[in-house]
Order: structure tokens, then C-alpha cells, then sequence
């Protein structure tokens, strides 16, 4: 078994097909066939099977693949570990929620390189799912977002305040509405949601649950930029944080709407393996995201419009 037969399964897992996988890799589909083919043939039970014209991954596959995960980021990690250790560059590398990562990791990052210039950045921008994906297979060594799950094998700390309100367009009937806002005025409202898995998505079923609000009409997009926008030519209302629309708010592209038992207040958490030591470059960042230079460095990026956040 080699890592260039692990990759090639999990490209195969991740784009669900030998093509593609293919493609990802830049080599021949023959050369991704051979190569399933030979790990099937050292664990003697079968991957993938045919499905069709196509391929699907077998349960067994699909709890390999996990594992398989696991193990390329583990070495990815040691190798890391090990060149940092040597005095090479150090790398750090981060997972953050779109939230996150689109609107507040700017001036924390410019911060840490600030203080920490040596040290090499790396990134990724998903929802929290995907997060927690990216910790518990050893990609990443840090990941912010919301409050860590239940699960144990992911434990977190909070940095900084994260409120979450209600957006819609400068025009809705309720924008310029005096006085709190009942939650049930909105239940025939279209609600704008994220995908599945994002932390966003999470708070608002839960403020549907805590506000007595039953199914009501939702359009998902993608993004939170997509989300802004369809807010902002008025074809829905959303729950957001407020470091997602400070900007939009100031302007006066979207409008805050005074909705009762608003603003959710959450935290930012820094997220990390349960029980795991950090390299030098994970433990000062941690380090940083402690001190209040960070509140202070995301302050200041907000400028004039920080008073949108509380």
C-alpha cells in the first residue's frame, strides 16, 4: 500500500467517479483504475463496484476511506512537524467557516503575520462541517467556527463575540417598523438559508425552534455573499452575523430588522483535536487569539462600521 494509492481512492471517493478522478490528478483513467484496483486486491475486499455506466463505493470503501484520510493527513502532519523541527519554514494550516473566513480572519491573520512572519499560511474556507472533517483527518491544525460538537474528539475555546440578527431589504414592510418585531410576523417570511452543514444554517433552526416558527418557505444558496444579496433585492430575510453584513448595514443595503429573542449571541471558537499537541506555530496563534490584541485588531478593521456589531 502506498500514499499515491490512498489518493488516488479518495479522489475517486471525493469526485465519485474514475474520470474525474482523473482529471483531478492530471493522469490516465487507466492509471486511477490500476491503482483502486491494486489496493482492492491488497485488502482483498472490494472498494468500488460498478453501478450502471459508472462506479459507486462500496460500505467497506466508504469506512476505508476515512481511514485513508486519516492517515495521508498524518503524514502530512509528522511531515510538517518534522521540517519545522529542522528550522525549515514553518506552515500553518487553518479550516474556516465562510463566515469566518470571508469577514473576520483578515485582520487576525495580518496580525499573526505581524508577529509570526516567518511562518507560512494556509487556509481553507467551508462550512462547519467540513471544519470538523478537515480537524478529525489531520489536514489542518486549527479550525474556527462555532461551538465544538458533542462528539468529544473535537475540543474548542472562544475568542471573540459573534451575534447573529435578522437582515432584510432597506424596503420590507418591517425595516422601518418602531419597537421589537414578533418572530411570528416572519413565519410567512422566505427565509434565505445556507447549505446544509454550515454552522449558520444550525442557529437559524435553532432560532425557528426556540421562536415557534414551522416550516416556513426557505431558498438555500450557497454563500453568504449569495445570501446578501438575495436579502438585499428583497427575496427574503435571514439570520446572519453581524460581522457578515457590518459593511451592508452601514451602507444601508440591508436593514436590520428588530426581531424579539435577536441578536443570538454566540462565540467565535478556535477548534482543534481533543488531546493532541500543537506545533510551535498552531500554539501561537492560539497564543494570540487569547490576548486582546485580536478584539482589537478586528475592531479596527471594521472602523466606523464596528458599531453594526454589537
Amino acid at each position: 500500500m502506498t500514499f499515491g494509492q490512498l489518493k488516488t481512492f479518495l479522489e475517486v471517493v471525493r469526485h465519485g467517479s474514475i474520470r474525474a478522478a482523473a482529471a483531478s490528478l492530471m493522469v490516465t483513467e487507466p492509471s486511477v483504475s490500476a491503482g483502486v484496483a491494486s489496493l482492492q486486491r491488497e485488502l482483498g475486499v472490494a472498494l468500488v463496484e460498478r453501478q450502471g455506466r459508472g462506479i459507486r463505493v462500496t460500505p467497506a470503501g466508504q469506512e476505508f476511506s476515512s481511514y485513508a484520510s486519516q492517515i495521508l493527513g498524518l503524514y502530512d502532519k509528522a511531515a510538517r512537524r518534522a521540517r519545522e523541527k529542522a528550522g525549515q519554514t514553518a506552515q500553518l494550516r487553518l479550516s474556516a467557516v465562510t463566515t469566518a473566513g470571508e469577514s473576520l480572519m483578515a485582520p487576525i491573520l495580518k496580525l499573526f503575520r505581524q508577529e509570526q512572519p516567518s511562518v507560512e499560511l494556509w487556509m481553507e474556507v467551508g462550512n462547519l462541517q467540513g471544519v470538523f472533517d478537515s480537524l478529525l483527518s489531520y489536514q489542518v491544525d486549527l479550525g474556527i467556527g462555532g461551538r465544538p460538537p458533542d462528539i468529544g474528539e473535537i475540543s474548542g475555546e472562544p475568542f471573540l463575540n459573534n451575534r447573529l440578527v435578522v437582515v432584510g431589504s432597506p424596503e420590507h414592510q418591517l425595516a422601518a417598523k418602531a419597537g421589537p418585531i414578533d418572530a411570528a410576523q416572519l413565519a410567512k417570511e422566505t427565509w434565505l438559508l445556507r447549505e446544509g452543514g454550515s454552522g449558520t444554517r444550525n442557529n437559524t433552526e435553532e432560532f425557528f425552534s426556540e421562536s415557534g416558527i414551522e416550516a416556513p418557505p426557505v431558498m438555500t444558496l450557497g454563500s453568504n455573499g449569495a445570501v446578501k444579496q438575495a436579502a438585499s433585492a428583497g427575496l427574503g430575510v435571514t439570520l446572519i452575523s453581524t460581522h457578515a453584513v457590518a459593511a451592508e448595514l452601514a451602507s444601508g443595503t440591508l436593514a436590520r430588522l428588530d426581531v424579539i429573542g435577536t441578536p443570538l449571541l454566540r462565540s467565535w471558537h478556535v477548534l482543534y483535536r481533543s488531546q493532541t499537541d500543537h506545533s510551535p506555530s498552531a500554539e501561537a496563534f492560539l497564543q494570540l487569539l487569547r490576548t486582546q490584541r485580536t478584539k482589537q485588531a478586528v475592531d479596527d478593521w471594521f472602523g466606523a462600521s464596528r458599531k453594526f456589531l454589537s
